[in-house]
């Protein structure tokens, strides 16, 4: 059951970090964009305590004993994230953006890279074509908004927005490998209770290095965040569910297979805005949709190790 047991969880991962974007898009409309990625940290990290609590208190697991290397991971997974989610916020500031966005996709590829480099994580010929066919398809429905998707992934990769999202994509791909390499430093019996120790010291890290960023620069907010709690907490604990969820996929499988199938959170939105809202899709993004399932079912389907 180990073996096969990561796919439900990324579904279920990738489920919950639609319902935490959706949310995070209606708080933007109560405070700043940075208050409302700080939403996911704050609110959530109470939850995330709560659960390694139960699983050690209640379940009755070990509870794991952190090595320095742990602590590097964790801290270099965290700070990843922050800035990677800094610089795909810059990115957005861009009047040519799409391209931008487009290029942050490669997180996955650069995933593989880094995974093979610090955690020997070997793919398979199929699981790197799964992948790279992954990739093109989320890469093409990114691009959608620039008007002519094709010519913009093949000569947009030098333009600024294109740089700063490889660099953002690059920060992800950092911050996915530093998760999964703390999970298994510690060497803990249970994959559940490695990924959760690691999440909730990951979050309490975000969050004590964002409230200092707002209090520095946007202490306002703080009024705002107590105005919006209710969504605010809902949001904090829908992006917990599924960070544990990224997290115990990743410390079972490699990160480039987990963000290969968590791809699969771009159907969930794709058939929301076609079959309720009724939006008419674009060729490009049909072609990029039939890529995306394409890789999916190539990693479903086939021995990844």
């Amino acid at each position: 059951m180990i073996e096969w047991i990561w796919i439900p969880i990324t579904i279920a991962a990738a489920l919950f970090q639609c319902l935490r974007t959706a949310l995070q898009k209606f708080l933007k409309g109560r405070m700043s964009t940075t208050a409302s990625t700080f939403t996911r940290f704050a609110f959530g990290m109470p939850v995330a305590i709560v659960y390694i609590f139960v699983l050690l208190k209640i379940a009755g697991f070990e509870t794991p004993s952190p090595g320095p290397a742990f602590f590097a991971w964790v801290t270099a997974g965290g700070l990843s994230q922050i800035i990677a989610t800094f610089l795909l916020l810059h990115v957005l500031s861009f009047r040519n953006f799409p391209v931008g966005v487009a290029y942050t996709k490669t997180e996955v590829i650069q995933a593989a890279v880094f995974g093979l480099v610090f955690l020997g994580d070997r793919l398979t010929a199929w699981g790197t074509a799964s992948i790279l066919i992954s990739t093109l398809g989320v890469m093409l429905i990114s691009l959608v908004a620039s008007g002519n998707p094709l010519r913009a992934l093949l000569t947009g990769w030098l333009e600024k927005p294109a740089i700063y999202g490889m660099i953002s994509g690059a920060f992800f791909a950092v911050s996915a490998i530093g998760y999964r390499a703390a999970s298994l430093s510690l060497g803990h019996e249970s994959p559940f209770v490695a990924a959760s120790y690691s999440l909730a010291w990951a979050t309490t890290i975000q969050t004590a290095v964002m409230g200092c960023y707002l209090l520095w620069r946007e202490r306002e907010q703080f009024a705002n965040l107590a105005a919006a709690w209710r969504p605010s907490l809902l949001a904090g604990l829908t992006s917990v569910l599924g960070s544990a969820g990224w997290f115990t996929a990743m410390t079972l499988q490699a990160v480039a297979y987990v963000r290969t199938l968590g791809l699969v959170e771009l159907l969930f939105t794709f058939l929301i805005s076609w079959l309720w809202f009724r939006e008419k899709a674009r060729a490009t993004e049909v072609l990029g949709v039939v890529l995306i399932v394409v890789g999916i079912a190539m990693v479903l389907n086939h021995p990844l190790s």
